[in-house]
Parts: structure tokens; sequence; C-alpha cells
């Protein structure tokens, strides 16, 4: 038995083909290296076993925090969303530099040795609080590289469906599923200032508080401008005030009602002759008070008629801005972007793939699913050559990280033999170099 496991497969329809298996010699995802350069450059987990309180006892711990943080991002910017791949990730070739640590020499964490750090280790309440606060930690990192002149903060919601009897999932009535309902915070370069987990059947903007107010925290220093955008669930004068009180110019969306249709009455007459190809947009300005504002806002209409539609599409924006009313609303329909992001994480990294019991279990997995969407938002930004600049997250995995490779092992080196199909070796070379760049480039560009 054991010589077959060895010998080569053969097969009927052409003889002199032979299959062999080396899952210790042959890796499908050594485009990870280049995402683990990019964040050696950047001190994104060089210092996690300082940071993390480490709760194991024994004497034989054989995986450092931060090597087992980076096999957690790793493999799921790999598309391995769970632990059932653990086992086979452990002896790849790939993963285990990645990683780091004893795992070079020997073999990355195992099945269990990965569950026990996400569900024990992580979900202790410090350990817990730092892990929700990385992924601002880290872009501020970034920002020492990259000189930032303004911020714009883009919040949503979205759902992750879950099955079972999962705690704190319910059903939601606009999905019309039973799911999780994480919020999220983006900034205009499309990274994760913050993620979090919600039961399923909570407001759009419940406890918004607890995932702005440590995003504007880390910029209250910055000399820069401050920007806000939401869609109608986040028109909430307790957001309007804080959001003044930071000095921040923001955009939000208002629901429709009686009050506001008056005052723009006048300009729901509908235009004479016969209507253009290019819909007609108009603009209109006024001071407006809810009953539950203290002080009046300007608020801006757009209405659009179309045609071949008896009515026009009206959408009403609150804001501090003193822009021109057009610039208004094209800086607040900017604000779909965040949804694009939100896609790009369902779709390339699977972060809605939240399958755990225990509600702090998949709190611990949406932040490392943000982490990891981080790690690729920040290659794709910042090292990128132009020809591959828009390349999507899934793309990049597909033909960046997926590449075929040969290991070869010598006394001093260890080579790996990349296929040059999607990816050539001008392009990998290039990426390494704008990664080299960063390491010797740092600008003030932190409070002060």
């Amino acid at each position: 038995m054991g010589e077959a496991r060895k010998d080569a497969l053969r097969l009927d329809f052409d003889r002199r083909l032979k299959l062999e298996f080396h899952g210790t010699n042959v890796t499908s995802d050594v485009g990870l290296l280049a995402y683990r350069e990019l964040d050696d450059a950047l001190g994104l987990t060089s210092t996690v076993d300082l940071e993390f309180r480490d709760l194991r006892t024994g004497k034989n711990t054989q995986h450092g925090l931060a090597a087992l943080l980076r096999q957690s991002i790793y493999s799921r910017l790999a598309r391995y969303d769970d632990t059932n791949d653990v086992e086979r990730l452990a002896v790849d070739p790939a993963m285990r530099h990645v990683a780091g640590g004893r795992a070079v020499e020997r073999a990355a964490a195992s099945t269990s040795v990965m569950s026990r750090f996400e569900t024990e280790i992580l979900t202790q309440p410090m350990n817990l609080k730092f892990l929700m606060s990385l992924s601002g930690i880290r872009i501020c990192k970034v920002h020492q590289r990259k000189l930032l002149k303004r911020i714009i903060l883009d919040m949503d919601s979205s759902v992750s469906p879950t099955y079972g009897n999962q705690e704190g999932s319910a059903y939601d009535g606009f999905f019309e599923c039973t799911c999780y309902h994480p919020l999220f915070c983006f900034n205009q370069f499309g990274d994760v200032e913050g993620a979090l987990l919600r039961n399923g059947n909570v407001h759009s903007a419940d406890d918004w508080q607890s995932l702005l107010e440590p995003t504007v925290n880390r910029y209250r220093g910055y000399d820069i401008l401050r920007f806000f955008r939401g869609d109608a669930a986040f028109a909430n004068p307790e957001i309007y005030r804080y959001l003044e009180a930071e000095g921040y110019f923001y955009a939000i969306r208002l629901k429709e009602n009686q009050i506001l249709h008056k005052k723009i009455e006048h300009m729901l007459t509908r235009p004479m002759g016969r209507p253009p190809k290019k819909p007609i947009v108009r603009y209109h300005s006024f001071r407006y008070q809810a009953a539950s504002w203290k002080v009046a806002r300007r608020v801006v209409a757009e209405i659009e008629w179309h045609g071949g539609e008896l009515f026009p599409r009206v959408n009403f924006v609150v804001t501090n801005l003193r822009w021109k009313s057009r610039n208004v609303v094209k800086f607040y329909n900017k604000r779909g972007t965040a949804e694009q992001w939100i896609k790009e994480g369902k779709y390339a990294l699977k972060w809605t793939r939240l399958s755990c019991h225990d509600f702090v279990d998949n709190q611990v997995r949406l932040q490392l699913f943000a982490l990891a969407y981080n790690l690729g938002n920040f290659l794709r930004r910042l090292v990128l050559p132009n020809p591959v600049k828009e390349w999507s997250l899934r793309t990049l995995r597909e033909k960046l990280i997926k590449i075929g490779t040969k290991v070869i092992r010598h006394s001093r080196y260890v080579i790996f033999q990349m296929a040059e199909v999607a990816v050539p070796r001008t392009l990998f070379y290039e990426i390494l170099g704008r990664i080299r760049q960063l390491r010797f480039l740092a600008i003030s560009a932190g409070p002060g």
C-alpha cells in the first residue's frame, strides 16, 4: 500500500502521461509571498507578539501569535475561508514561509491550534478589543508612507446569511432572510477602517458610535479635511451633532416627506416640449428643520426628469457643505463605492461566511476577514503598476496569488519556480520593486 501511494498514476487515454503528487514541494499560492513582502515593508504584523496577550501556559508552544495571525489572514486572502483546509495548508511551502517562525522549517499550525487561536485566544476581551482596532492601526501605518490630504468616511451595513441556531442570528425583514447585520466603515481608498458584527434584527445604523468614534479619534490630530457620507439610515440628528462637533463635513440622504416635497413644489412641473434622450436634472437648496432637530440645516434636492416617466425622481441630501448643489449631490453619489467594496469583500474573500455558533467567534472571524481585505487592498492601491491598477481583489487572487509553483530546496536557498502565465516575471519584478521603495518612504503624515 505504501508503494501504491508513491507510484505515479496512469491515464488510459494516453499511457505516456503520469500523475505524481508532491504536496510539500509544490504550491498553488506562491503569490502570497508578494503580500508578505508588503506586510513586512509596512510592519503590519511584525509586533503582534507584543500587542496580543498570549494565554497559553504550556512550554511547548510551537508558533508565536504573529505567525498564527498571519496564517489566519493569508489563508482567507487565498480564499480558504475556514479551518477545513488547515491541515493541507500547514505543509504548503508558500503558507509556511508567509506564516514564518518555526513553520518555515517544519509545518504551519494544525487545525486544532488554529481553532484554539481564533476561538479562545482572540475572543478574550482585551485581545478582541485590540483586534477590532487593528484595521485602523494598520491603515495609519500606510498613511505614514503616503501623504494624506483628506479623509472621507463611508458607513454602510450589509448582510451575512446564517444557517442553523447561531447566537445572535435573527430574521431581517428588509433582507428577507435569517442573518447577521454587520456594519462597515470605509475610507475613500476602499480600506476598511472598522467592522462591527451585530444581531440580524437591528436597525442599519444601530450602534454607529462604537464603530465611528474610534475612527474619528484616530484622525483627530491630523491636519486634514474630514468628510462623512451615509444613506438615509444614518439621517439621525445625533450623528449630525457628533460630526459637526468633530469638524466633519457630511452629506447624508434624507427620506422623503410632505414637508420636503412642499419645499420643491415649484420645481415639480414637468418641462415643456419633447423630452431629450438624457434626463433633465435640476437642483434646489433650502433650509429645513425637522421636529427632532434643534437647529435648521441645509438640504439639497435633486430632481430628475426621465423620458417616458410621468413623475420625477427626487432625492434629498442633508449637508453642512457650502458647495454648489450640483457638487454636493455629485459628492454624495460617490458613496455608492462603499457598496461595491462590500460586494468585493463578499465575492473575493467570502467574508459573509460566519459559520461559528458563538457570536464572539464570528466577531473575530469578521475582523480577520477585514484584515485580509485591507492587506489585499493595500497591495492594489500602493504597488500595482498602471497596466493592472484596476484589477479587482478576485482577479488578483486568481492571477497573482494562484500561481502554480515548484519548490526546490538547497542548503542556503529555497527556490520557487513560478509558472509565467497570467503574471510574467517583469510584472512581479515591478511589484516587488515598488514594495521595496515603501520600506524607505516615510513621511510626516501623522498627527501634529
